[in-house]
């Protein structure tokens, strides 16, 4: 028998299908023995968060890195000699788990691991966040199930039941060790109900398939490059798009002559290597387009034909929203990696080339005589009415917050500088405030799997390998899940300056539906996190430098001693985390205002009611 447990409060039967899942599944585990419950802060694992959080029986500790909280649950469940729970979101936060889960398996520890994960129509399609988590701890669990993608139904909800005490018997053995269950949740992550769809349209591409894929060694064929020929002749709304890669100068250069050829702008991503550099001054390359295409009425508006895409999926979500709800009729990819990056389902061709070889057999034949087309005169209007708003608000700001830090950074950078960029907020604020420039810069992130660990490190490498300077734009969080990386820059004798955004935990989760849709309590614990630890402490614990800015000329002095001091040197900018939000949804509001007003007048102005 076991001991009898109160059950949380399960969602109402119209919530969302993923928090009815879950809460099943977290309240068979309580009623199953589960007492200890780890959370780790993420977005894809809200619903378990939740569920664990309000149960009543649980006990949840909240845990922001992942290695340390296998290891504290490992010595919660040998103290209790019974089953603690892990719960992280997806990505590599659940490899983090990995030392406390072999940890577990030898030393026969019961251990469930709840790890979130994208569903599988957007596994290797380039979605952000994702990596293979099927059987990942291989051979070092007692049991490893894929859960089903999940359904509010009473079939549904009975499984889950029977998954979570599966899982606790298996755990607690004979022999005991660890289980993994690997959750598929979609969107939408928050606590709200779904609405279901009265019609789902049919999507034809007539009698060829619905993605072509184009194979070439190098070079590509010649019939794909009059096929891309004929699409551009016939097709002014276009743009060319640029995702995460390390491109070279040449490569940047033949993208902005390919541009200027088709008379089509660039939307350059930060970590494109495209938003800087002397090709700037050969075609319109856009850096605001994340801001002004958040606004709807200018997103449709905006709706384009042709979009042609090099490197990865970009940062932008705004930009995907602009084409999952305004889909191109071709949307061209071009990667030589055989990535399919492709998480919207929308392209319509696949070419798998020699990206600067496609430019090359394009430059020459796809010019226009036409000039520009009054559809790309209204994205350069809304790019350049978008710069002029960021300017004159930064401008203003007295405050230390993140527009401003971005530009202020920019403006500080040595020319042939290396960003290292650390994932969450910091690299969507560099992508939403980075001014385009001439100058050179390689921006640099880890977005293979879009986690937040091993940031310190990989800057540090990037340091080792070569003479320029390297800066490391990183959050609090970030910074503290690899901090032990400093013993390495001490005894190597390594450079770097690290500008470190402080907001006392995951800010990023402030700008997420579910800040608004939990318990205020549940959503500071679990998903906020925050820390309250003092960073100029830790920093100089391990020898380095560290300043705490307190003005916009105090961080520019800092930043230029941080730069010309040997070793590893801290720039801390405390932001406060509620005006902050303020702040950046102010900037998006006049950001609106101003498209409305000054780029396209009427067509995007509010309609007004009669009385």
């Amino acid at each position: 028998m076991h001991a009898e447990v109160k059950s949380s409060a399960v969602p109402d039967r119209g919530a969302n299908p993923a928090h009815l899942f879950a809460a099943a599944l977290v309240d068979e585990l309580a009623r199953f023995g589960v007492r200890e419950v780890c959370i780790c802060p993420g977005s894809r694992s809200t619903a378990l968060a939740i569920a664990a959080a309000q149960h009543t029986s649980l006990r949840c500790w909240s845990q922001i890195d992942e290695r340390s909280a296998g290891f504290f649950a490992l010595g919660a469940a040998k103290v209790a000699r019974a089953p603690a729970a892990l719960i992280c979101t997806s990505g590599t936060a659940a490899a983090n788990f990995y030392p406390a889960v072999i940890e577990a398996y030898h030393a026969h520890v019961p251990l469930i691991v709840l790890s979130a994960d994208r569903p599988p129509e957007l596994r290797e399609w380039g979605a952000g966040q994702t990596i293979d988590q099927v059987r990942l701890y291989g051979t070092h669990v007692r049991w490893f199930a894929e859960i089903a993608v999940p359904g509010a139904d009473r079939r549904m909800l009975r499984y889950a039941r029977e998954v979570g005490c599966r899982a606790v018997a298996t755990a607690c053995g004979p022999p005991a060790g660890p289980v993994h269950l690997n959750l598929p949740f979609p969107d939408p992550l928050e606590p709200t109900s779904i609405a279901a769809e009265s019609e789902i349209g049919a999507i034809d591409r007539g009698s060829r398939p619905y993605t072509r894929v184009c194979r070439g060694a190098d070079d590509p064929r010649p019939k794909d490059v009059e096929r891309l020929v004929e699409i551009a002749r016939s097709c002014e709304r276009g743009v060319i798009a640029c995702g995460p890669m390390d491109a070279g100068p040449e490569l940047c250069a033949a993208l902005a002559d390919l541009a200027s050829e088709l008379g089509w702008p660039i939307l350059a991503d930060p970590t494109s290597q495209l938003r800087s550099g002397a090709h700037n001054q050969r075609a319109p390359v856009l850096g605001n387009s994340d801001l002004f295409l958040r606004d709807e009425r200018v997103a449709r508006y905006l709706e384009p034909e042709v979009v042609l895409r090099f490197g990865g999926t970009p940062i932008s979500k705004s930009q995907r929203l602009w084409l999952e709800g305004h889909a191109p009729e071709h949307l061209i990819l071009v990667d030589p990696e055989a990535g399919w990056n492709d998480p919207s389902h929308l392209a319509s061709e696949f070419l798998q080339v020699d990206p600067l070889a496609l430019c090359n057999a394009l430059i020459g034949r796809v010019s226009r005589s036409t000039g520009e087309s009054p559809w790309v005169q209204l994205l350069l209007r809304a790019e350049r009415c978008t710069a002029g708003v960021i300017e004159s608000l930064v401008a203003d700001e007295d405050e230390l917050f993140e527009p401003r830090a971005i530009r202020e950074l920019a403006e500080a950078l040595p020319d042939g500088a290396i960003v290292y960029v650390s994932n969450s907020m910091p690299v969507r604020d560099l992508d939403a405030f980075l001014p385009v420039s001439n100058r050179s810069l390689r921006v640099l992130a880890n977005r293979g799997a879009n986690g937040i660990d091993g940031m310190i490190s990989s800057a540090l490498g990037a340091a080792a390998s070569q003479s320029q300077p390297v800066v490391l734009l990183t959050g609090d969080l970030a910074l503290l899940h690899d901090v032990g990386a400093l013993q390495a820059a001490r005894r190597h004798s390594l450079n770097l300056a690290v500008v470190v955004f402080d907001n006392d935990g995951g800010g990023i989760f402030s700008y997420l539906p579910v800040a608004d849709r939990v318990k205020p309590e549940v959503f500071e614990t679990h998903f906020r996190t925050p820390h309250g630890a003092d960073l100029g402490g830790i920093i100089a614990g391990f020898g380095a430098g560290f300043a705490r800015a307190s003005s916009w000329e105090h961080f520019r002095a800092s930043f230029k001693s941080a730069l010309a001091t040997p070793g590893v040197s801290v720039v801390e900018i405390p932001v406060d985390r509620d005006r902050s939000v303020a702040h950046h949804r102010e900037i998006d509001r006049r950001v609106c205002e101003a498209l409305a007003r000054d780029c396209v007048g009427e067509a995007l102005a509010p309609k007004t009611r009669n009385p």
